[in-house]
């Protein structure tokens, strides 16, 4: 739909990625096996492209499939689905990705190398199903070798103690048959399992209440081991009250602090309460199944967490939005703009309204010069001055032939209706991911853009993962006006989908006086 300039740089060098990229063939005789499916995404494993690598590794392509396309921001790519070629550690539990493949409707159209991390497997993850899929025994070969370390590990189990193994007959001659008519406890029988220790056998016909005649329970005396069972113990080898028929000497009185005390260190004992248990604690949350938003698991502060990738969102000193104060007042250069009529594409693409635009509208600053790529919107606005916010933000975002960014950040409030904002609204997508693309109906951005173009300046980064810096901002310091009604129209997609804003590190901003 775009017009493109045969002497455009820029388009000759997308032309040639293209190319290069849509000539990669899908690979004969995969065989993909699902692993996990979710709304709208499905990921799986290719059976055929398993191979066992050096150092007990393992390589295995996987692939994500989505319902409708998705666009990445940083590499301006649509895709419908990502394959990645991965590298597993099946003995410690980890991986790195090597490559990526960005597919768009059964056509490849961007491959890219990837120097990953090694990475520890979460339990329960689904990389975690993946490493096991990647790892299983496929060769007559392996599967001995699995069973041998399993054999291995059993022939290792500590072996039972002697004493588990002796039998009830062999503990019987050291039974004390003193007592005659004594039962025989249910250890002595055949059936039951041994003991470990052998204890004496106790006459209690001939026991007497340690407690008759006194007012508080007299210490039991120390025990001995027991004497072989051939001898009569000796009275010295038990309590008194267990040898003796004889009541036992009156004691001196005790006093209520003495008797309490005695009770609690050597006569009957209460029961100890059972400890309050602390439920442990639960486990921290897993980032490997989340998207990122603006609220829940995959909120702003949780960014940096879900993926290596977007590590920025949480370590850098560059990061964008800021509340801008405290800048410095100089003559800044005007922004030469050179916004052409365009047709566009507008798209719902799951976290805002994105439009895009075609070749040929430019923008030229400190002497460089950036295309404008794509433009979106945010409710509230990201950015705040000396600490307001503005109701909405329009961010057009630029590139060079380096591929560095710059952003202008058009502020909104409420007023009269803005007829650009109309028209896009008139054409907004009914369902995320589609996208929208009226025929012969042209925008002059031009009159997206305040009169009076005084603006302020500073290096920051996106404000979406994964966050890359050194983007270069321009924020106009006067808002356009937009309708409550259209204010309310974007509200209702996404009443929230501003990132809060983050520390500005001594970093310099400067604004026009």
């Amino acid at each position: 739909m775009f017009t493109r300039s045969a002497a455009s740089v820029f388009a000759v060098a997308w032309l040639c990625v293209t190319a290069t990229t849509a000539a990669l063939a899908a690979p004969a005789g995969a065989q993909w096996q699902g692993v996990a499916t979710s709304a709208g995404s499905t990921v799986e494993i290719d059976k055929n492209r398993i191979s066992r690598l050096k150092n007990g590794k393992t390589s295995a392509w996987t692939r994500l499939s989505l319902d409708h396309p998705l666009l990445d921001f940083e590499n301006q790519v649509r895709y419908t689905a990502v394959q990645a070629l991965n590298h597993y550690d099946c003995a410690q539990g980890s991986f790195s990705t090597q490559q990526r493949t960005y597919w768009l409707d059964g056509r490849a159209v961007k491959t890219e190398k990837v120097k990953g991390p090694h990475l520890a497997v979460q339990p329960d993850s689904l990389d975690a199903r993946l490493l096991q899929e990647a790892c299983k025994p496929r060769t007559v070969g392996e599967m001995q070798q699995t069973a041998t370390r399993a054999a291995a590990a059993v022939a290792e189990r500590p072996r039972a103690m002697h004493a588990e193994m002796v039998s009830a007959g062999d503990l019987a001659p050291a039974r004390s048959t003193k007592v005659a008519d004594a039962p025989a406890p249910v250890a002595e029988t055949g059936g039951a399992k041994p003991r470990m220790f052998d204890m004496p056998l106790i006459d209690k016909s001939k026991a007497v209440d340690p407690y008759a005649g006194a007012t508080a329970p007299a210490a039991p005396a120390a025990t001995t081991a027991p004497a072989p069972a051939a001898a009569k113990p000796p009275a010295a080898a038990y309590p008194a009250a267990v040898v003796s028929t004889k009541a036992p000497p009156p004691v001196q009185e005790l006093s209520r602090q003495e008797r309490e005390l005695m009770l609690a260190t050597s006569g009957p004992r209460k029961a100890t309460p059972k400890k309050k248990t602390e439920p442990p604690p639960p486990p921290p949350p897993d980032y490997s199944h989340v998207h990122w938003g603006y609220a829940g698991l995959g909120a702003p502060e949780n960014w940096s967490k879900i993926k290596p990738g977007y590590s920025l969102c949480g370590t850098g000193k560059r990061q964008s939005p800021i509340d801008i104060r405290g800048g410095i007042k100089v003559d800044l250069e005007s922004i030469k703009f050179d916004y052409k009529l365009t047709e566009f594409r507008i798209i719902d693409n799951g976290h805002t309204v994105q439009v895009e635009v075609g070749e040929g509208s430019t923008i030229t600053v400190m002497g460089q010069s950036y295309q404008l790529v794509q433009f979106h919107f945010h409710r509230p606005s990201e950015e705040r001055i000396n600490g307001k916010t503005y109701d909405m933000v329009a961010h057009l975002v630029h590139k060079d032939y380096d591929n560095r960014l710059a952003v202008i950040a058009v502020l909104m409030e409420k007023g009269m209706e803005h007829p650009i904002i109309q028209t896009l609204w008139n054409y907004m997508p009914l369902e995320v991911g589609m996208e929208s693309q009226p025929p012969d109906v042209l925008i002059d951005l031009n009159r997206l853009l305040p009169e009076k173009r005084d603006y302020y300046t500073y290096m920051g980064s996106l404000t979406t993962p994964p966050c890359t810096e050194n983007v270069l901002w321009m924020v106009f310091k006067t808002p356009v006006p937009v309708s409550p009604e259209q204010i309310g129209i974007f509200s209702r997609l996404y009443p929230n989908n501003a990132r809060p804003v983050q520390p500005t590190h001594d970093r310099l901003i400067k604004g026009t006086r």
